[in-house]
């Protein structure tokens, strides 16, 4: 007379065992669903905004000329006469030069 609670383990288990499968297909489903929707969105570039790329470009244009002005002015203080460093000095650093 034991067949009877065996059985029912057995259908019991299979029962938790088949929701589980479905939970997890389900779950699958949508994983499948999302990285789909990710990689569409990967393949499809957005527009670009001119506005921010007129700001990105005005941003590396000044960086080029804060540059440009810095190896300027690194090597110009050095060809300088002594007079003109003095000078150069007070404009570079926003104080006049001791005397």
């Amino acid at each position: 007379m034991a067949t009877p609670s065996v059985s029912f383990r057995i259908t019991r288990s299979a029962e938790d065992l088949a929701a589980t499968i479905h939970a997890l297909s389900q779950r699958l489903v949508m994983l499948e669903q999302r990285l789909a929707a990710m990689e569409h969105q990967a393949a499809t570039p957005e527009p670009e905004d001119p506005e921010e790329l007129a700001s990105l470009d005005n941003v590396e244009r000044l960086l080029r000329d804060c540059r440009d002005l810095l190896e300027d002015s690194g090597s110009g203080a050095a060809a300088m006469p002594e007079d003109d460093r003095d000078t150069f000095a007070e404009v570079r650093d926003g104080y006049p030069a001791a005397a």
